[in-house]
């Protein structure tokens, strides 16, 4: 009989899940200031910023933009502040929000995300005066 497998420190089968969120600008300024911002709150450890091209249908029309797409890298449980965050500060209308959850991951890299995106319910909100340019 083989013992119950332990969960890896850093996989969604603990407390401890994290996820990548997804949002994306229409200028390259406002993703550097938005991904500062969620930076400086500590609702993510990382954001990377991609030059990107969509094409959707907004209001009936057919669309083709140019955007910066942000890449936020964070904990599950810091996902409800970080949305919270993105759509009091965006410029969009109805900005993309989208949480993809991460499997796996290097325990150290995890674990540096953990550090740099702590807080949580006992941590007090963002502060409301962060505006954008």
């Amino acid at each position: 009989m083989q013992a119950p497998r332990t969960p890896h420190p850093h996989t969604p089968g603990n407390s401890q899940a994290y996820c990548v969120v997804l949002t994306a600008t229409a200028t390259a300024e406002e993703a550097e200031h938005l991904a500062r911002g969620i930076v400086e709150a500590r609702l993510g450890a990382c954001v990377q910023i991609q030059a990107i091209q969509s094409i959707y249908r907004w209001q009936g029309a057919l669309c083709k933009e140019s955007e910066f797409r942000l890449s936020i890298k964070t904990r599950q449980a810091r996902y409800a502040a970080l949305e919270r965050f993105i759509q009091e500060h965006h410029s969009y209308e109805t900005p993309e929000i989208v949480q993809l959850p991460i499997t796996a991951g290097s325990a150290e890299y995890l674990q540096w995300v953990a550090e740099e995106s702590r807080g949580g319910q006992d941590e007090p909100e963002p502060d409301a005066q962060f505006a954008l340019p």
